[in-house]
């Protein structure tokens, strides 16, 4: 168990917990859509192992964050640079899985300077869901998430705005997007476009389906520490979180 921290973002309450040196470089921990920072657990750790300070973060509507009822994915993005903001941090590595990737992506083509580097777990999927993914009236019994993240993420998977393929160029981080190949429900070759979209980028495939961390969490940890290197000894921080 790391620290537990407890931010307010634009009026919204975010849980973050914090692993490793606290003048470590900075990794935020974003998870897909229904889970919370838990799943990072074995990540977190490797990362913090590393001598980097990895924040694995409850995402508005999962976990300990606040509810609000308005999962835009562009309101994710907002929490987010919120965030970076009140950790003092000029620069920060995001990783990210499945839904967690929109937002962290939106985030790098909207102030890229604040992006080091960017792993996309799969995702994103800047293209129309097929079949239409339902868009839900209720929730089907108890959650442990606010199911309204499921209406609002189906909404937008169906129609994505184009910006969310548009800025996919626009990303300056050097990013590694992981596939889960076969096993996936997500179609691989949109993967591939993706990652070819994005100048400085390249595809790993781990055949895992589309847990990738989870279900090859050593082979996850083995790529991501290959990808970031070793951690340097100071990593643009104003103030300690």
């Amino acid at each position: 168990m790391g620290d537990v921290v407890t931010y307010e973002v634009n009026g919204v309450r975010l849980v973050g917990e914090g692993e490793g040196p606290a003048g470590g470089p900075v990794v935020l921990l974003l998870h897909g859509l229904g889970e919370d920072r838990g799943s990072w657990r074995a990540v977190s750790a490797a990362l913090a192992a590393d001598g980097r300070r990895a924040w694995s973060i409850d995402l508005r509507g999962h976990g300990d964050s606040s509810h609000p009822g308005a999962y835009a994915y562009e309101a994710m993005r907002d929490d987010l640079l919120g965030l970076i903001d009140l950790l003092g941090q000029e620069r920060v590595v995001l990783v990210a899985h499945s839904m967690g990737t929109v937002p962290a992506s939106l985030v790098a083509m909207d102030r890229p300077r604040t992006v080091d580097r960017l792993v996309l777990e799969e995702g994103p999927l800047p293209f129309p869901a097929e079949p239409r993914r339902p868009v839900p009236d209720g929730p089907d019994g108890p959650t442990r998430y606010d199911w309204r993240a499921v209406r609002d993420i189906a909404v937008q998977r169906n129609a994505p705005p184009a910006r969310h393929w548009d800025g996919l160029a626009e990303i300056t981080a050097p990013t590694l997007v992981v596939a889960g190949g076969p096993r996936s429900h997500l179609p691989q070759d949109q993967l591939a476009l993706a990652a070819a979209r994005i100048p400085d980028s390249r595809l790993l495939t781990i055949d895992a389906g589309h847990m990738v961390h989870d279900e090859r969490p050593g082979e996850f940890i083995e790529a991501l520490r290959g990808f970031l290197g070793a951690a340097p000894a100071t990593a643009g921080r104003l103030s300690p979180p």
